[in-house]
C-alpha cells in the first residue's frame, strides 16, 4: 500500500515538473529561434552597410567595387537592379527592387534570408546592396541551441524526479510507521504509540490516532474493571445465597414438614440484592469516572438506611450488631448514592470477613464535607501498605474490594483511608454541594 502511495507521490510530482517544462521550454524555444533570426538580419544589415560605405558613387559607370570579406554573400546592383559586383543573382530580387526605392528591405527567397540597403549620393539612390544567408544556416544554430534548452530540460526532470522520490520516502515513512503502529494495536499491543511527524498534517493524525488508543484503552480496562468488580461484588451475595438454599435443601430433606418459607424469602432478598448490584455496576461502568461525582445525587440518610437493611442479616447472622450514627444535619445532605452504596458494601463485606464484634458506621459532618466511618472491633495484624492493592489479594486478607472502593471513592470526588488499626476504622470522605442540600 505504501509502494502506491509513494508512486502516487511521484507521478503527481513528475507529472506537475513536466507541465512546467512544456509550459516554459516551448515559449522559450519560440523566443530563441525569433531571436536567432533577428540577430541574423542585424548582421546581414550591418554587413550590407559596412558595404555600402566602401562603395563609390561612380561605380555605375564601371569603376571597380571592393567589397570587404564577411561570411555573408554580398552582392552590389544598379539602379536596374543588374548585379555589379559580389554575389547574388544577376538581376535583382523583389528585395533588392523595394531597397531600390530608398528603403532598407528584407525578406526570405529560395531558401535565403535577404537584407538589402540603398546605395544613395546626393539623396540620389544609385545602387543596391544585397546581403544574403542561407536560411538552412540560421536554423543550424536554432536547432543547437534548442538541444542545448533540451538537454538543460531533461537534466532538471531528471533532478525533479530524484527529488520527487526523496520527498515520497519522506511523505511515506511517517504513514508507514503509522500502519505499522496500527497493524501492532490490532494484533492486541496498546502499548505502542505513533511516533510524532515533522508534518503538521500527519502529526494531527498521529496526536488523533493516539488519542483513539488511550480512549480504546481506557475503555478496555473500565470493561477488565467492570469484570473484576461483578465477580468480586456479586461473589459474597451469591455465596450467601447458595449457602442459604442448600441449609434449607438439607433441613427440608432431614424434615418434611420444614417450613421453606423464611428460606425463600432470603433467598428473594438476596437475589434483589444481586439485582441491584448489577444495576450499581452498570450504571458505574457506563459513566466517565469524571461523572460519577454528579451520578444520581440520594440523601445521605437514604444510603445509609439502604446499607443498614442490606446488612443488617448477614452480621445478625454472625451475633454481631450493626449501628448506625448519623451526625445532626447529615440526613439531608446528597451524594453520588449509587457509587458510596457500592463503597459501603465494599466496606462492611470487609468487616464481615476480616472484622470482630459489633460495626458501626458513623456520618459526620467535616466543613463542605461528609465523612462516614466504618469500624469494627478487631484490628489489622499484618502491614497495610499493600492494603489497596487491587492486583491481588495481600497476606492480611484484603483484595480487589477496598482497592475498587478506593478507585470509586477517588473517581467521584472523595477520599478512602484506613484511620485507625485498632480499632479497625476506614473513613470515607466525600465532598458535599451545600447549594443542593434541603434546609434542615
Amino acid at each position: 500500500m505504501m509502494e502506491g502511495v509513494r508512486q502516487r507521490i511521484v507521478r503527481v510530482a513528475i507529472a506537475a515538473v513536466a507541465i512546467a517544462l512544456l509550459l516554459f521550454a516551448v515559449p522559450l524555444a519560440v523566443i530563441m529561434r525569433t531571436a536567432l533570426f533577428d540577430d541574423e538580419r542585424r548582421e546581414l544589415e550591418g554587413a550590407a552597410l559596412q558595404a555600402a560605405v566602401r562603395i563609390d558613387p561612380d561605380f555605375a559607370h564601371d569603376d571597380p567595387v571592393e567589397l570587404p570579406p564577411n561570411e555573408q554573400q554580398v552582392g552590389v546592383y544598379d539602379v536596374g537592379s543588374r548585379l555589379r559586383s559580389g554575389h547574388g543573382p544577376k538581376t535583382g530580387d523583389p528585395v533588392v527592387q523595394r531597397a531600390a526605392a530608398g528603403s532598407v528591405a528584407d525578406g526570405q527567397i529560395g531558401g535565403e534570408l535577404i537584407v538589402a540597403v540603398p546605395v544613395t549620393s546626393q539623396e540620389k539612390v544609385v545602387g543596391v546592396v544585397r546581403a544574403a544567408q542561407p536560411v538552412q544556416v540560421i536554423w543550424n544554430r536554432v536547432l543547437l541551441a534548442w538541444l542545448a534548452l533540451a538537454a538543460l530540460a531533461g537534466a532538471a526532470f531528471g533532478v525533479a524526479v530524484l527529488v520527487a522520490r526523496r520527498q515520497a520516502r519522506h511523505l511515506s515513512a511517517p504513514l508507514e510507521a503509522l500502519a505499522e503502529t496500527s497493524e501492532r494495536i490490532a494484533a492486541g499491543d496498546l502499548t505502542v504509540r505513533a511516533d510524532p511527524s515533522s508534518i503538521p498534517e500527519i502529526g494531527r493524525v498521529a496526536e488523533t490516532h493516539n488519542a483513539m488508543v488511550d480512549e480504546l484503552g481506557n475503555m478496555l480496562q473500565r470493561e477488565r474493571d467492570f469484570t473484576a468488580h461483578a465477580s468480586h461484588q456479586l461473589r459474597t451475595p451469591l455465596t450467601g445465597l447458595q449457602l442459604g438454599l442448600e441449609t434449607a435443601q438439607e433441613q427440608a430433606a432431614q424434615d418434611p414438614g420444614f417450613d421453606l418459607r423464611p428460606a425463600l424469602q432470603e433467598a428473594g432478598d438476596r437475589a434483589e440484592q444481586l439485582h441491584r448490584t448489577i444495576d450499581d455496576l452498570l450504571q458505574v461502568a457506563r459513566l466517565p469516572s469524571d461523572q460519577w461525582a454528579a451520578a444520581e445525587p440520594i440523601p445521605l440518610e437514604d444510603v445509609l438506611a439502604d446499607a443498614e437493611r442490606r446488612w443488617h442479616g448477614p452480621f445478625a447472622n454472625q451475633g454481631r450488631r450493626l449501628t448506625m450514627r448519623r451526625r445532626q444535619g447529615m440526613a439531608t445532605a446528597e451524594v453520588p448514592g449509587r457509587v458510596v452504596g457500592q463503597i459501603l458494601d465494599i466496606l462492611l463485606d470487609n468487616a464481615t470477613r476480616h472484622g470482630l464484634g459489633a460495626v458501626t458506621v458513623t456520618a459526620r459532618d467535616i466543613s463542605d464535607a461528609a465523612a462516614i466511618d466504618i469500624a469494627d472491633e478487631g484490628s489489622l495484624s499484618g502491614p497495610t501498605t499493600e492494603l489497596f492493592a487491587r492486583d491481588a489479594s495481600s497476606d492480611s486478607g484484603h483484595g480487589i474490594g477496598l482497592g475498587l472502593a478506593r478507585s470509586l471513592a477517588e473517581a467521584c470526588g472523595g477520599r478512602l483511608y484506613l484511620a485507625s488499626e485498632a480499632p479497625t476504622t476506614f473513613s470515607l470522605v466525600l465532598r458535599l454541594n451545600h447549594d443542593d442540600e434541603k434546609p434542615g
